[in-house]
């Protein structure tokens, strides 16, 4: 019998890099977060003053992190999801509807890619200047590459879904173990 992938194997040295520098980055940007809120609180506190760009940042780092999290929880398999039928299905059955699942994931991941070029090309056009004067289509980047790397996610999980139904092998965990 076939099972579901519902993770990137991590048995390859690419997806491990880029495992890497993904919770890296998140890591980055959570702590450039705490920093500049706990420096923000202590200033506003002890010195009624602040940091006047820093409200303006933070909101934008929580949006870099919320939307890179979301790539990482796709590449591992830990994003939300609905399962309503799945443990109603056959387990013959379930393999096929990860297809149509996938499927759908990549076309609206897809979708909101094309929305993200959409709407960046419109911030490169008459977007002003964010936080620490850098242009606003530099800090709204992020929808385009967030729902890019989710799509491309997504059509790998699709692809590796189907090679696993074709081969009819049972697919490899990342431990290397048959599932």
């Amino acid at each position: 019998m076939v099972s579901t992938i519902t993770e990137l194997p991590t048995t390859s040295r690419i997806v491990q890099i880029i495992d890497r520098t993904e919770d890296t980055l998140l890591c980055l940007l959570l702590l450039a977060m705490i920093i500049l809120a706990c420096s923000q609180i202590a200033l506003r506190t002890f010195f009624s003053s602040g940091i006047l760009w820093a409200d303006p940042l933070l909101r934008y780092l929580v949006l870099w992190s919320g939307l890179l999290g979301a790539v990482t929880a796709t590449g591992k398999g830990k994003h939300i999801a609905l399962d309503i039928l799945g443990g109603r299905l056959p387990k013959t059955v379930l393999p096929y509807v990860t297809i149509i699942t996938y499927l759908f994931c990549c076309c609206a991941s897809a979708g909101l890619t094309w929305a993200s070029w959409l709407f960046l090309a419109g911030e490169i056009e008459f977007g002003g200047a964010g936080p620490l004067a850098i242009p606003l289509w530099f800090w709204n980047s992020v929808f385009l590459i967030a729902f890019g790397l989710i799509t491309i996610k997504y059509m790998t999980l699709l692809s590796l879904q189907i090679k696993a139904i074709f081969k009819g092998n049972e697919p490899l965990r990342e431990s290397g173990t048959r599932v």
